[in-house]
């Protein structure tokens, strides 16, 4: 069962990298951005859990999303002025600070599931305006397998926490981007801090999916049978994902045609 946990997180990082070397950083981002690791990590712990416990530990996941969001703010703004281990350990350091608030302030429902869902807006707003051409993406095999060991090891801790810890606290290590430790500690060395922080936005247009998930099933869970509510969620979270990237589209074809009416 651990071996398919690591496999599911392994195919995530490897999935994105591969969308980054095909369609550019952007795309990479927010299939990283998108519940792939964590939304098959909550189905083990659905699986093995009541649906109350994993309720609990889904409100935390949303409660604790807004962290995650200053954690790629925070690496994204690092990122142009420091080297990624400095960039890392600041954006962690937001992380956590910012987390253990969250968790702190024991904010009610309804604050915690509107914060969620407006988390990515505003960290894409509050993201420095660095420009990237969508292109291809070099990416030697050996970084790929380097991204997916340090992904799995990652995984690796989480998985051995969740559902064991309190649920504040597996809520806060659910909310902690794997992918967005791992792929901007590659991507910044090689191909520097505007491709990381297109990599971070497409991050953060993927979490749409990721809080539409955990929006869906926390309330789904409530009245109806577990299976039912995990599928839901996951329906919930590709409608958000295609809505958002509609909008992108739209957004991007509007950018090039006044580039093209100015020229």
């Amino acid at each position: 069962m651990l071996l398919l946990k690591l496999a599911l997180v392994a195919a995530t990082v490897l999935l994105s990298s591969l969308a980054a070397r095909r369609f550019g950083h952007a795309v990479g981002g927010t299939i990283a951005g998108m519940p792939m690791i964590a939304g098959p990590i909550i189905g083990f712990v659905l699986w093995q859990e009541t649906p109350e416990r994993t309720r609990e530990i889904a409100l935390a996941t949303l409660a604790c999303l807004p962290a995650a969001m200053v954690h790629m703010v925070s690496f994204a703004w690092g990122a142009t002025r420091w080297r990624w281990p400095f960039a890392l350990l600041g954006a962690n350091t937001a992380f956590l600070a910012a987390g253990w608030s969250l968790v702190a302030l024991d904010l009610p429902v309804v604050l915690a599931l509107a914060f969620a869902l407006a988390a990515p807006a505003l960290a894409v707003r509050s993201l420095p305006r660095l420009h990237v051409p969508a292109v291809a993406v070099h990416i030697p095999r050996i970084e790929l397998g380097l991204r997916v060991l340090a992904a799995a090891a990652m995984a690796w801790l989480l998985m051995r926490s969740a559902g064991v810890l309190p649920p504040g606290l597996s809520g806060l290590l659910l909310a902690l981007p794997i992918a967005g430790n791992v792929l901007p500690c590659f991507t910044l060395p090689r191909h520097g801090a505007a491709a990381t922080v297109a990599l971070i936005a497409g991050f953060a247009r993927g979490v749409y999916g990721f809080a539409a998930f955990f929006v869906m099933l926390y309330l789904a869970l409530g009245t109806l049978p577990p299976a039912l509510a995990y599928g839901l969620a996951w329906a919930a979270a590709a409608s958000a994902a295609l809505a958002v990237y509609a909008a992108a589209q739209r957004a991007r074809r509007r950018q090039t045609a006044r580039l093209s009416t100015s020229a």
